[in-house]
This record gives C-alpha cells, sequence and structure tokens, in this order.
C-alpha cells in the first residue's frame, strides 16, 4: 500500500493501535518518527518506550501486557545499529505483537524483514526506491491478510494516499533499483574506507565494515548495505561546520538515497526535534556526520572529503593529535 510519504505510512501503521496500548521503539530513529510517536501519537494516549534493541533482551525487558507494537530501524538512523530481526520476531510474536520495520536505508533488495518474521516492513519511497530526487512517497507491505485489510481502510479513511504521477515516477525508478544500490553499495564502502583510515576522523559507523559492532549479523542478514553511514569527526560544531561548508561535490542537505552524494549534521538537522539529552543518550553529537553517498566517481568524492577534512586542520592542526 502507498501513500503521501514515509511519514504518511508510518501515520497509517500506527493508527492499528487504540488509545491505551503501548508500542517500543528503537532508541537511535529517525527524527520524524520521534517527533510523531513522542508529540502526536501521545496525544492519543499511545505511549512509546524507547530501547537499544540491537541487544534484544532491552526490548524483551520492555514489553508490557498493553504492548501491541515493536517499531525497529535496521539500520537505524543515523547511527546504524543493526537488529536482530529473525529473534526480536520471536520474542515478540509470543506475546502476539505486532513488528514493524523501517527497511527504507536498505529496500527489499539488500534486506528482506517479512522473510525474516516481520508483520509490517515501511518505506520511505522518497529515498532509494526512488531515487532519483524527484518523489515524495512512503509504502507498508505486508503479508498478513488481517492487517492488509485494515491498512486498506485506514489508507482510503485517512487520505494520504499519492498522486497517480508519482507512482508513475516510481514505477520507472524501481526499474533500475538492483544497478543504482550495488553502485551505491561500492561507492559507500569506498568512501567509509577512506575515512576509516583519516586521523581527523575518530570512528566510522558502517555495517559493511568489519569494525561495525553488528558486522557478522549484517552478513547473515541482509545481502548488501547502501551508501548510507555516519562518522564523528574530531572536535565539536565549530569543526564539523567547517568541513560541511568546505564540501563541494557532497552537498549540504537532508534526505538521502538519490543519485546525488549528501552530507549532514543529525544534531541540527534531520534529529533536531529529539531533545538534546535524548541525543547525547544515544551518541547523536555535533561531530556526528551522515552521508549519503550517491553514484558519482567514488574518486571524485574521497578527494572532496580529503579537500574538505584539509580545510578543518589548516584551521587547528592540534586535532590531528588530540
Amino acid at each position: 500500500m502507498c501513500f503521501a510519504s514515509g511519514l504518511g505510512a508510518t501515520t497509517a501503521v500506527i493508527h492499528l493501535l487504540n488509545a491505551g496500548d503501548h508500542m517500543i521503539s528503537v532508541d537511535d530513529v529517525y527524527g520524524g518518527t520521534y517527533r510523531y510517536f513522542s508529540k502526536v501519537a501521545a496525544r492519543m494516549n499511545v505511549e512509546t518506550t524507547y530501547v537499544d534493541a540491537s541487544e534484544p533482551s532491552n526490548l524483551e525487558k520492555a514489553i508490557r501486557s498493553n504492548t501491541k507494537l515493536v517499531w525497529l530501524e535496521s539500520p537505524t538512523n543515523p547511527l546504524l545499529k543493526v537488529m536482530d530481526i529473525k529473534t526480536i520476531a520471536e520474542i515478540v510474536h509470543k506475546k502476539d505483537i505486532l513488528l514493524a520495520v523501517d527497511n527504507t536505508f536498505l529496500t527489499s533488495y539488500f534486506q528482506r524483514p517479512l522473510s525474516l518474521g516481520a508483520d509490517l516492513v515501511i518505506y520511505s519511497l522518497t529515498k532509494y526506491m526512488n531515487g532519483h530526487s524527484d518523489v515524495i512517497m512512503g509504502a507498508v507491505t505486508t503479508s498478513n491478510e488481517d492487517i492488509h485489510t485494515r491498512l486498506r481502510f485506514l489508507q482510503n479513511a485517512l487520505g494520504i494516499v499519492p498522486s497517480p504521477f508519482d507512482c508513475y515516477l516510481v514505477n520507472r525508478s524501481v526499474k533500475t533499483l538492483h544497478i543504482r544500490m550495488r553502485e551505491h553499495m561500492k561507492n559507500g564502502l569506498e568512501v567509509a574506507r577512506y575515512l576509516e583510515k583519516h586521523p581527523l576522523v575518530e570512528k566510522v559507523f558502517h555495517p559493511g565494515l568489519p569494525s561495525h559492532p553488528q558486522h557478522g549479523l549484517t552478513k547473515h542478514q541482509c545481502y548488501g548495505h547502501s551508501g548510507i553511514f555516519s562518522f564523528y569527526i574530531k572536535g565539536g560544531l565549530r569543526e564539523s561546520t567547517i568541513f560541511l561548508k568546505a564540501l563541494k561535490v557532497f552537498t549540504l542537505a537532508e534526505s538521502l538515497g538519490g543519485y546525488e552524494s549528501l552530507a549532514e549534521l543529525p544534531s541540527v538537522m534531520t534529529h533536531a526535534s529529539i531533545p538534546i539529552e535524548e541525543r547525547e543518550k544515544t551518541g547523536i553529537t555535533d561531530s556526528l556526520v551522515r552521508l549519503s553517498v550517491g553514484l558519482e566517481s567514488s574518486e571524485d568524492l574521497v578527494e572532496d572529503l580529503d579537500q574538505a577534512l584539509k580545510a578543518v586542520v589548516s584551521i587547528d592542526v592540534g586535532l590531528l593529535f588530540r
């Protein structure tokens, strides 16, 4: 079922719940999703508990008698934590709880949550599925007939449907999804490997790198990775600002998954709606940069990052020795 946006798809899923229900969400979640859960769903008396679900036992401990839905992102946004979807599905289904997985980062080409036990899979089709930065659209997939019937009703009742032309454009884009995703993965890994070796980079979060804590799970659960990953630059807001302003090939912008490479600072952009204390708990600091690596030449992308990092060093050489 398609909707007018990814958040529209989220809205439909949450309307499966009733006032007084409880849901569990990953703690490292897209800022717009957090805003909807905490500022809108909460007003309808749907309470959300946020947990680090990369350890399934944390999620299991948070389950209550009125828990009706578990919401995962895997990998998460923006710290790229990977969830064990199959294990979590087994845990929640014992309690008759629905499992929803936001699969926007990987698409169905690199990860298939329904086959791992998810009841619902949510997409912002705006991102990789469309991939041309010219559509805003969302989708929910399910293999459960009862859920499908209920969502069809909500799709009609809420009116959050896409235009016919947007549907045409996404149909156009899906035909090249496999080619684009392979290129995004190749470019993303090349850029991530470069950054991991740079002295001005403290840590890189890319599930395709052996250094990622869930690298083994990623290889078992997924078929590849997209061009999305994050890293900590040494310093703070001053240094990340200098770096982002110096970029020439990467564009400073929110969104992701298009043909063009984008860079953003989640703490003041995509995740600014999350309270600062919550951001600090999960590690979304002013030195965390998120990249969406596009389809340009990987050599050009690395060169662009290199010159931008040199711009930071030119301001403070001492950063290299901290």
